[in-house]
């Protein structure tokens, strides 16, 4: 999992001097962006106890210094809240075995009331597929068992499909897209849920067996997941496009309705055409 010192280190060698106007006198340079004790001046702390931040030797750091570290390093607001998930974890928190997730009755009674006209999804904090309705099984991983989701030992991973299974990377035409903000996401959640034992397993894994999710994470960016598109080559109606936005549920707020609604005409013709077919599993 992150820590502090190192979010900290990766936004600093983003921020150049020249960037927000710092005169450097034309002095050799080894970093890439800020010093530690430039950073600490514009954030008014002393260079020492920022360094201690960064080594991950200071605890209970105000909330009025996370405050100004997040106006210098130009966090935005998601960058900023992932700033705080991190500056409050214990100092040394050991992964546990989180309880099994299931589906809130509201969100099932919402999925039936979406029907099967319009595809969708409930996913667990990690991704993990929770149920889905006829059509957006059949949208997205019809090559997998429907009642995949029923039983918490086979639920589909979202994260682990996109980055291990060849059809799932097939599907996806603006693949590349959507795989940073898939790693952004995963990122924010490891900054909301640090000593949850499946997740950073999860996260153990792809960095093994994928390159191009080791290379994202490494990269240290981080971003809700909330509305985008979703360009598709599926393979029984073609080329689909979706726009996709996510419900919270009040009543289980680590969950989330994913809805998937067309971008243009065909893309509608062939969810009806998804919807109009029987089950193959």
């Amino acid at each position: 999992m992150e820590s502090l010192g190192a979010f900290l280190k990766n936004r600093r060698d983003r921020v150049t001097p020249e960037r927000i106007g710092l005169r450097t006198y034309g002095t050799a340079r080894r970093v890439p962006g800020l010093r530690r004790e430039e950073l600490a001046q514009l954030a008014g702390v002393s260079a020492g106890y920022y360094t201690r931040l960064e080594q991950g030797l200071a605890d209970g750091v105000s909330e009025q210094v996370l405050g100004a570290l997040a106006r210098v390093l130009e966090l935005d607001p998601v960058e900023t809240a992932h700033l705080h998930n991190l500056a409050r974890r214990p100092p040394r928190t050991v992964p546990v075995e989180p309880p099994e997730e299931e589906p809130h009755p509201r969100v099932l009674a919402l999925l039936d009331a979406l029907a099967e006209a319009t595809p969708a999804i409930v996913l667990g904090r990690r991704g993990d597929v929770l149920a889905w309705n006829r059509t957006g099984h059949a949208l997205f991983a019809e090559h997998l068992d429907f009642a995949a989701p029923e039983s918490a030992g086979t639920r589909p991973s979202i994260p682990r499909m996109f980055f291990l299974d060849p059809l799932t990377r097939e599907l996806h035409r603006n693949w590349d897209e959507l795989a940073r903000v898939h790693v952004a996401y995963l990122r924010l959640t490891a900054g909301r849920f640090p000593g949850d034992a499946r997740l950073a397993g999860l996260i153990g894994e792809l960095t093994m067996h994928d390159d191009r999710f080791a290379a994202l994470w490494a990269g240290g960016e981080v971003a809700d997941c909330t509305t985008g598109d979703m360009r598709l080559r599926h393979p029984v109606v073609g080329s689909v496009g979706v726009a996709y936005q996510v419900w919270l549920q009040p009543d289980s707020p680590d969950h989330r309705l994913e809805v998937y609604t067309p971008l243009d005409g065909p893309s509608g013709d062939a969810l009806a055409a998804l919807a109009r077919r029987k089950p193959v599993r």
